[in-house]
């Protein structure tokens, strides 16, 4: 079973960035995809993005395109969200996920979760 520890999130203001982070423990990290979900107040939880188990292909919601950067450094068990100019409706508490293939192939295949970061944008 692997364990999941994001950190990383905090307040920020309108236009700011944040780096998450989520580091991977008990068993190998390499071999598997990642992604990053979110769930704000009074919402179901949502798909960020994710990455292919070395890191070459990754998936995004639309919503984020061009303003997130999901990444990996299998060495270090280690998985990032870069979010750049932040809005306040991406307030949300963010966590990671493992997947149980290779390739990103949807949520129904995340075996473990982390406890997640809060997030919280203000204008």
């Amino acid at each position: 079973q692997v364990q999941l520890i994001e950190s990383g999130g905090g307040l920020v203001q309108a236009g700011g960035s944040l780096r998450l982070s989520c580091v991977a423990s008990g068993r190998t990290f390499s071999d598997n995809a990642m992604a990053w979900f979110r769930q704000a107040p009074g919402k179901e939880r949502e798909f960020v993005a994710a990455i292919n188990w070395v890191g070459l292909r990754a998936s995004y919601a639309e919503s984020v395109k061009g303003r997130f950067t999901i990444s990996r450094v299998n060495a270090k068990n280690t998985l990032y969200l870069q979010m750049d100019n932040m809005k306040p409706d991406v307030t949300a508490i963010y966590a990671c996920g493992f997947h149980s293939g290779a390739d990103w192939y949807g949520v129904n295949f995340i075996r473990s979760w982390g406890q997640g970061t809060q997030v919280t944008v203000c204008s």
